[in-house]
């Protein structure tokens, strides 16, 4: 099985392409995903993985999403390679979205995009002492 599930902020505003061959919508951003625990005096470390959304769902994003907007992302790990002009081999490993879905929370019952509330998240917390861990 191959299953991912994210929730992270986008580090810039989704590009936008078209494919070659057919003309299909491919959406593209990075998502800055908090790694759950902050080893005590360090800073929380983050993980910067890209995202590749196709078709409607590219659209919506691209529509949509935002840098900075707190979003989930539900879809399946790909890899690729390939060789550049020089011979050389590349790797690349992506998240290819099947389900986005907005993550943040709104300031006040305003409908308006504007309000955002970038300040909030659930994983801003440190555990100190492990041995309560059930892990």
């Amino acid at each position: 099985m191959n299953k991912v599930i994210l929730m992270g902020r986008l580090t810039k505003d989704p590009e936008v392409r078209y494919t070659q061959t057919n003309n299909t919508l491919v959406a593209n951003f990075n998502l800055a995903v908090n790694r759950r625990f902050v080893k005590e005096g360090e800073e929380r470390q983050a993980d910067f993985i890209t995202i590749i959304a196709w078709n409607k769902l590219g659209e919506f994003c691209s529509k949509y999403f935002k840098k900075g907007q707190q979003v989930g992302i539900i879809g399946r790990i790909q890899t690729r390679s390939w060789d550049d002009d020089q011979g050389q081999k590349h790797y690349a490993t992506e998240v290819v979205a099947e389900e986005a879905y907005f993550a943040d929370s709104k300031r006040d019952g305003n409908n308006s995009d504007t309000n955002i509330d970038l300040s909030t998240d659930v994983n801003d917390f440190e555990i100190s002492n492990t041995d309560d861990l059930p892990f």
